[in-house]
């Protein structure tokens, strides 16, 4: 079996060469950032069913017609995504030519260390066949490593028209889990995207993917309904602006139609800040930011966490009148995205046997603030509890915050 690391750094669109995923921003000292260390997510299906160009329009900025001239991959892909501190995995391009059961196919290695198995389906083609390869996968994967995510895009959907989308994720849901069920494999759990690289499906449902590798995710969604609930905010993504992925979301349901004009807003300030800017691998720093009125009365602002994450959020005109209160909250919100980055460094040194306690956790040690008394009991629960998130989603409830509530307090009486 023969692997190869893609080393491509060409990036098109919006971005510079320069503005793609690498250890832009150093870890602290003594945090190891080998490859086997982060999750690996790996791609895999039938031949020409469309998993190469996945990759390459999501990661690499390729444009979907680009991706017609791809060849067919004949060997292991290992894409190393390395970007903020909550996107870093690896993406393994798994050849559809591939015999599970060939003894060349090492499948401790391969499956052993997978945060999850993407399956990719054509659904313009005959997929019998992809439904027996799905089940074999599954089956061996799941033998050797019990905690894989299973997920099917359900791809190529572009040339079919609603009705038929519907009836084809019908029919290969049912017949994937029946398979499933008469192979006595009825605890695996298969979630399904229906997914095209000509629109924003295949991001939506890569988000999805990667939110199920992120163990901050419930602290992520906990600080985004601090902030939407004292800023007149009515809906807000924490974006990873190379893949436009994004990592978090409020607790509110996601409409698709929203996730699109975040995404289309990432990319006119990409573009502006590529035109404007006076460096020349782009100027998305710490002080970018937007705010774009629309003809529908609908706002959306962009503010920039680090140099990959930014927050975009949706709102109503009437709900940016006092642009200082937003300011203000999404500070809080920054330092508290901080002080997670800091937790999850110091379970990284944890770990591997360092000691951490001198990393200088503030929060943790309760002699810092985010400004924000919630975003601090949030961060907090992270320090103290060394990583075990759960149950974090309860931890907000009940505990105000007199300087916002008392700003939005003033602002609702005039």
């Amino acid at each position: 079996m023969s692997y190869e690391d893609d080393q491509s750094a060409t990036y098109v669109g919006s971005f510079p060469k320069g503005f793609g995923y690498g250890p832009e921003e150093p870890e602290l000292e003594g945090v190891p950032s080998r490859g086997d260390d982060k999750p690996r997510i790996l791609l895999m299906g039938l031949r020409r069913s469309g998993k190469s160009s996945i990759q390459k329009v999501v990661f690499h900025k390729v444009s979907p017609n680009e991706t017609l001239f791809l060849e067919s991959t004949n060997k292991i892909i290992k894409d190393d995504i390395s970007n903020s501190s909550f996107v870093q995995f690896q993406i393994w391009d798994i050849p559809g030519q591939i015999d599970f059961f060939d003894q060349t196919f090492d499948s401790e290695y391969i499956f052993g260390g997978c945060g999850a198995l993407i399956f990719v389906i054509d659904a313009q083609d005959d997929y019998m066949e992809a439904l027996s390869r799905l089940q074999q996968a599954v089956t061996r994967a799941h033998k050797i490593n019990e905690a894989i995510k299973f997920e099917v895009f359900i791809h190529k959907v572009d040339g079919l028209s609603d009705d038929n989308k519907i009836e084809t994720q019908r029919d290969i849901l049912q017949r994937a889990t029946d398979e499933l069920a008469d192979a006595g494999m009825d605890n695996v759990q298969l979630s399904f995207y229906l997914t095209s690289i000509y629109d924003h499906s295949i991001f939506e449902a890569f988000s999805k993917v990667v939110q199920k590798l992120i163990p901050q995710l419930p602290v992520l969604e906990n600080l985004l309904d601090i902030i939407i609930s004292n800023s007149k905010i009515e809906k807000a993504f924490l974006f990873d602006v190379v893949s436009k992925i994004y990592i978090a979301t409020d607790s509110s349901p996601v409409d698709m139609q929203c996730y699109e004009l975040c995404c289309d807003m990432i990319d006119v300030v990409i573009d502006m800040s590529c035109i404007y800017g006076i460096r020349d691998d782009g100027a998305f720093d710490n002080e970018s930011g937007s705010f774009i009125k629309l003809n529908s009365g609908t706002v959306l602002f962009l503010r920039e966490v680090n140099r990959h994450l930014a927050l975009v959020c949706i709102l109503r005109e009437d709900g940016c009148e006092n642009r200082g209160i937003i300011e203000y909250n999404f500070k809080c919100f920054r330092n508290a995205i901080q002080e997670v980055f800091v937790a999850r460094n110091k379970q990284a040194l944890g770990r591997n046997g360092i000691e951490g306690g001198d990393i200088g956790l503030s929060i943790g040690s309760g002699g810092g603030t985010t400004g924000d008394p919630r975003m601090d009991r949030v961060v907090k629960s992270v320090h103290s509890d060394d990583g075990d998130l759960r149950g974090l989603n309860g931890t907000t409830n009940g505990i105000g915050h007199g300087v916002m509530n008392g700003m939005m307090d003033r602002d609702n009486m005039d």
